[in-house]
């Protein structure tokens, strides 16, 4: 499943491509007609990334929810677009005004709903402060985590408790702070909580940067990181078979549904 940074650097994209246009939307799949009658003709106010949940507001004032899940991805299509192929949820196409046609295809997603902003709403309002966005409370993660005997490995998948982050991101943040991901919440200092915190919003505001997960310091690699790296060369626990800084084997355990990857030396 995409972990946050992606989402934020779909929203980005697609603002950029898409926003202040009148777009043609379709369904070729035929699963999300309804919506995209409702939406095709209208002009694309803006799209917002909360967590792993995109959001696409309409001038009318309709709302589109995605969300990718497992299996969900979009394509680009530059130019006019071709004939669409495979099971297409959902086509966006703009290409009436002066800018360049465009078209993205979105196909398997977990969710692709038109609702309204209240349903938009209430979606956000399930969810844990997102450390990609400007207006995030912080606090309520670092109160919400140290108020529960849930292990700490477990929590930082809960998209109620902090949103956005995904099973690499939890091995890499754990791993930096030092934290044993079976630890309980409320066995954590202040202090380490805030180190979870802060480490998660600097490493998934780097991935954003690079379109990548990319958790190592570039200090600690015997050279430069190829572009197209394997899993486990660009991490420090995560998919490891050794910790990239003692050597010690790395652990594997299931923690919240996952597994869960951990250095029994750096994470005591």
């Amino acid at each position: 499943m995409p972990e946050g940074h992606t989402i934020h650097q779909l929203a980005r994209d697609h603002r950029k491509l898409l926003v202040g246009r009148r777009l043609a939307v379709s369904s070729p799949q035929g699963r999300s007609a309804a919506g995209a009658a409702a939406l095709t003709g209208g002009r694309l106010d803006d799209v917002e990334a909360f967590g792993k949940h995109l959001f696409y507001d309409w001038a009318a004032g309709d709302v589109l929810h995605v969300h990718l899940g497992l299996f969900g991805r979009f394509l680009l299509h530059r130019g006019p677009p071709p004939p669409p192929v495979g099971a297409i949820r959902l086509r966006l196409s703009a290409g009436d005004d002066d800018h360049p046609p465009v078209t993205l295809d979105l196909r398997g997603p977990t969710d692709c709903s038109v609702g309204t902003p209240d349903d938009r709403d209430a979606i956000v309002d399930r969810l844990g402060p997102d450390p990609l966005r400007r207006d995030a409370d912080p606090e309520r993660f670092i109160a919400a985590a140290g108020r529960t005997s849930r292990a700490i490995g477990a929590l930082l998948l809960d998209q109620s408790m902090i949103a956005g982050l995904g099973n690499v991101y939890r091995a890499e943040v754990l791993f930096v702070c030092g934290i044993d991901p079976r630890r309980a919440g409320r066995d954590l200092s202040e202090a380490e909580r805030r180190c979870l915190w802060t480490t998660a919003a600097s490493m998934l505001r780097k991935g954003v940067r690079e379109r990548r997960i990319v958790t190592v310091d570039p200090s600690e690699l015997d050279g430069p990181l190829p572009r197209e790296a394997a899993r486990g060369e660009a991490t420090y626990a995560y998919h490891r078979a050794t910790c990239l800084r003692c050597g010690s084997p790395i652990e594997r355990f299931e923690l919240g549904n996952r597994n869960c990857y951990a250095c029994p030396v750096c994470q005591r």
